[in-house]
């Protein structure tokens, strides 16, 4: 039993706490995800800015709300409200399983998840997701397992 006990203790170690692992893995600057945005936003209307008043953090990444209203809804189902792939571009991740930048106000709300893409310089994303999504998507999938196991 002690042995059991240790050898998870040091595993605990080796990889870092889940915290750390999702900083480290997720598309964040300064802890902060979505470039600031409310993720809860997407799901109402359109992507709104959050503000620094109304922050939360899920997991060790820092998350802005436009409202109190929006955090606490955040706070009852993050899953639901977080960013796939954590917050890469959902065709990259398909395409190339590459963590690629996302323009924030370039999303897709799919099956009740929320999709963000790349497009900058002539080049949007989510035209050529739209291409060829359940393909994409499985390959995301498959793609974001491998790089973010928790």
């Amino acid at each position: 039993m002690k042995t059991l006990i240790f050898s998870f203790l040091l595993s605990q170690l080796l990889q870092g706490s889940p915290a750390e692992m999702r900083l480290t893995h997720f598309n964040v600057k300064d802890k902060i995800a979505i470039s600031g945005y409310d993720p809860v936003s997407y799901f109402e209307s359109k992507p709104t800015e959050g503000k620094k008043e109304f922050f939360h953090i899920h997991e060790g990444v820092h998350y802005y709300f436009a409202s109190i209203a929006n955090r606490n809804t955040f706070k009852a189902n993050p899953e639901k409200y977080e960013p796939a792939y954590g917050g890469w571009c959902a065709f990259a991740m398909g395409d190339s399983g590459e963590k690629v930048k996302v323009d924030p106000e370039t999303y897709k709300i799919s099956n009740g998840k929320l999709f963000l893409f790349y497009n900058f310089w002539t080049t949007n994303t989510l035209t050529s997701w739209n291409k060829n999504e359940p393909g994409l998507k499985a390959s995301a999938d498959k793609n974001w397992n491998a790089i973010y196991k928790k």
